[in-house]
């Protein structure tokens, strides 16, 4: 089982840039396919970025591609999502996720650990 804690949120001015973090606990982290979600009140969570065990590959919704960028630190347990030119649209709570599959999915279903949130609010 693995603990996830997400910090780095906040209010930012379109065009700006946040950089989130997700801290992991336990031995295994580099065995977890690890993925960023986010969610708007009355939607469904919407799969934002994901990475492999090894950090060798990423995966990006086509919303946030070329300016979000995923990755990890396995020696550190942490995972990473660096956000730029960041747009109103991308106003949410932003999920830090677990995955026990191999492969990397998009389907917040094939991920078993959740961390609490960190919310992210762009001004226009």
């Amino acid at each position: 089982q693995v603990q996830l804690v997400e910090s780095g949120g906040g209010l930012v001015q379109a065009g700006g840039s946040l950089r989130l973090s997700c801290a992991a606990s336990g031995r295994t982290f580099g065995s977890y396919v690890m993925g960023w979600f986010r969610q708007t009140p009355g939607k469904e969570r919407e799969f934002v970025a994901a990475i492999s065990r090894g950090g060798s590959s990423t995966y990006y919704a086509d919303s946030v591609k070329g300016r979000f960028s995923i990755s990890r630190d396995n020696a550190k347990n942490t995972v990473y999502l660096e956000m730029n030119t960041l747009k109103p649209d991308d106003t949410a709570v932003y999920y830090c996720a677990a995955s026990t599959h191999i492969q990397v999915l998009r389907t917040s279903s094939a991920y078993a650990y959740w961390g609490q949130g960190t919310q992210v609010t762009v001004s226009s």
